[in-house]
């Protein structure tokens, strides 16, 4: 399979560059457990960016790169679920779209907000309605890097859509997987740019055997998630989509603590801007199940 990037797909990638650069520098001292950027969002979304799976001469790629990309930056705007899959249910649904599944509705939601789009989906179907005030409960607390809310109450008025569970279930394991190729890229990179800055015994930590083997095998890991997460999203195969869900939480789940380990004492505190990416990650680990989730999904896709 070729997943050369296309020339359009080279020119979205530098346009989301160019507009994201200005927040890639912002200051981040002290930025809390989250950095949602309402403004970023709103020029991502007038730029045409978050729709750009609507358009079926980009499709499903050119969206997870999107998510890949967008997802490389400290502060986190709700991507994947509007590149990835509003284009199954139409353009008319309010932002942010926020994915639940049936029978989980207790738990804090990423993105979750008065006036967003929940969409819920269950063995039987998939529905969606428009949170109010009442329904939203906001959890500022919340330790996982998304602005998250609790929903209190599931109207028995949803609107129902056309579209199969499976193919809802696929697109969000790929838009699990790209994010997350984009979140292990930059927590990757954040770690090695401070273990090469940082001296001990009189020489940069990064020049001791033991953090390197630790750091090549992440970005092995952050490089194989990214490669599978376009793969699905080029054959909308659920067995890939599984594979690339499941590659990316055990990648997840493998590197964060040792990011954290890198920084000595300062991987525990909120100094340093890492956990802006690893507890987002830390967050989708969880997703439809988490790794036994995802292994199930492979197996009866693959073998069914």
């Amino acid at each position: 399979m070729d997943l050369s990037l296309t020339d359009d797909q080279v020119a979205i990638l530098d346009a989301i560059d160019t507009l994201t650069r200005p927040y890639a520098g912002a200051s981040l001292h002290e930025a809390g457990f989250a950095l949602p950027d309402a403004q970023l969002d709103r020029e991502l979304a007038e730029g045409g960016f978050l729709d750009i799976g609507f358009d079926p001469d980009l499709g499903a790629v050119s969206a997870a790169l999107v998510v890949e990309r967008l997802a490389r930056l400290p502060q986190t705007v709700e991507a994947a679920a509007s590149a990835l899959i509003r284009p199954l249910l139409g353009d008319d649904l309010p932002r942010p779209l926020c994915m639940v599944e049936e029978g989980r509705t207790t738990r804090p939601i990423r993105f979750l907000r008065e006036g967003g789009t929940v969409l819920i989906v269950g063995r039987s179907g998939v529905s969606t309605f428009t949170a109010t005030a009442e329904q939203v409960r906001p959890e500022p607390e919340a330790l996982f890097g998304y602005p998250m809310a609790t929903l209190l109450a599931v109207p028995a008025d949803r609107i129902s859509h056309a579209v199969s569970v499976e193919d809802i279930l696929t697109r969000w394991r790929i838009a699990l997987a790209a994010e997350a190729a984009g979140l292990l890229a930059a927590a990757l990179d954040s770690t090695v740019a401070h273990v090469t800055d940082r001296q001990q015994f009189g020489r940069p930590l990064a020049t001791f055997q033991a953090l390197r083997h630790r750091l090549a095998e992440a970005q092995v890991r952050a490089n194989g998630v990214r490669w599978l997460a376009l793969k699905a999203a080029a054959t909308l195969d659920p067995g890939d989509a599984a594979l690339a869900a499941l590659h990316a939480q055990e990648s997840a789940r493998a590197t964060v603590y040792d990011f954290h380990q890198f920084f000595g004492a300062m991987g525990v505190t909120l100094e340093h801007p890492l956990h802006l990416w690893t507890y987002r990650l830390k967050a989708l680990i969880s997703d439809l199940g988490g790794r036994g989730g995802q292994g199930l999904a492979a197996a009866e896709a693959l073998w069914k």
